[in-house]
C-alpha cells in the first residue's frame, strides 16, 4: 500500500513536470511570434522613416536652390547708374574690388556711382591695353557716360603724314583688337584727327582726307590682321577741327595729331569682361 501511494505521487509530480515545460514552451513560441512581429513592423517603420527622410532632404534641396536662385536672381539684377546704364549687383561688387587698386586722389573726386565706374573701367581698360606699354602722352583712356574713348599719338600708328600704318602699331592694335573680340555687343568708332598745317599730295587732297584715310586704314588692319567683325567698325574723320588743345606749338600740334577710338558698351557685360581678364 505504501508503494502504491509513493509510485502515484511520483507519477503526479512527472505529470506536473510535463505540464510545466509544455506551458514554457508555448509561451517562448509565443514571444518569439512577437519579437517577430515587433522585428517586421519595426522594419516597415524604418523603411517609411527613411521615406520622409529623403522627401524632407529633397525638401531642403528644393528651397536651398530656390534660396540659392534668389541670390543670383538678385545679383544678376539690373540696376540703372545714375540714369544712364544698367549694371548688375554682381558688377557693382567687382568695381569695388576694382577701386581699391585706383589712385585714391583719383577716387576722392568720384561724387556719384557713375564716376565710380567710370574710374573703374578705365582702370581695367588702362589695365589691359596698356601692360607692356609706356602710358604717357602716347595713350590716354577717358570714360565719359559709358562711352570709352582712347587716344593714340600719331607717331604710335603712322609715319609723317602718311596714312599707312608703322609696323610699331602691332602691339596697341592687337591690345585694341583683343578688346574688342572679347565684347560681341561693342561697337567702334575709329576718329582720325590732324594738326592744322595744309597737305595735299598726288594721294592726300587735304586734311580731312588724311584724317579719314588714317581711320580706314587703322579699320582695315583690325579686320584684316586680327579678324574684328567689319559690321562693328565705324570710320570717321575730324580734321584739325577738334583740337585738344591750342596749336600754337609743335608740341601741342603732336598732342592734336592723334587716332581716337571710341568704344560703345553695355558696360555690364563689358566692365565683367575687363574684370575677368
Amino acid at each position: 500500500m505504501k508503494r502504491s501511494f509513493t509510485l502515484i505521487a511520483l507519477s503526479g509530480v512527472l505529470v506536473m513536470t510535463s505540464c510545466v515545460s509544455k506551458k514554457k514552451y508555448v509561451a517562448l513560441e509565443q514571444e518569439l511570434q512577437d519579437t517577430r512581429s515587433t522585428l517586421q513592423k519595426t522594419a516597415v517603420e524604418k523603411e517609411e522613416l527613411e521615406e520622409k527622410f529623403a522627401k524632407i532632404e529633397s525638401r531642403v534641396a528644393d528651397y536651398n536652390a530656390k534660396i540659392n536662385s534668389l541670390k543670383e536672381s538678385n545679383d544678376e539684377k539690373m540696376v540703372m547708374v545714375d540714369g544712364i546704364a544698367a549694371i548688375s549687383n554682381k558688377t557693382k561688387e567687382s568695381m569695388k574690388a576694382t577701386l581699391a587698386n585706383v589712385d585714391q586722389q583719383k577716387l576722392q573726386g568720384a561724387t556719384s556711382l557713375k564716376d565710380s565706374m567710370n574710374l573703374a573701367v578705365s582702370h581695367n581698360l588702362k589695365s589691359n591695353l596698356s601692360d607692356n606699354l609706356k602710358e604717357d602722352d602716347d595713350i590716354s583712356i577717358n570714360v565719359d557716360n559709358t562711352v570709352v574713348m582712347i587716344s593714340i599719338s600719331d607717331k604710335m600708328l603712322f609715319n609723317s603724314g602718311s596714312y599707312r600704318i608703322s609696323n610699331k602699331a602691332d602691339e596697341v592694335l592687337q591690345k585694341l583688337a583683343d578688346v574688342i573680340n572679347s565684347e560681341p555687343s561693342l561697337e567702334v568708332m575709329v576718329e582720325g584727327h590732324t594738326d592744322p598745317r595744309t597737305i595735299s599730295n598726288a594721294v592726300i587732297q587735304d586734311n580731312w582726307d588724311l584724317s579719314v584715310k588714317r581711320a580706314t586704314s587703322i579699320i582695315r588692319k583690325l579686320q584684316t590682321s586680327y579678324n574684328v567683325d567689319p559690321s562693328k567698325l565705324i570710320a570717321s574723320g575730324r580734321s584739325s577741327y577738334k583740337p585738344l588743345v591750342e596749336n600754337d606749338s609743335k608740341e601741342n600740334m603732336a598732342i592734336n595729331r592723334r587716332t581716337r577710338i571710341v568704344l560703345l558698351p553695355n558696360m555690364d557685360k563689358f566692365f565683367a569682361m575687363l574684370s575677368s581678364n
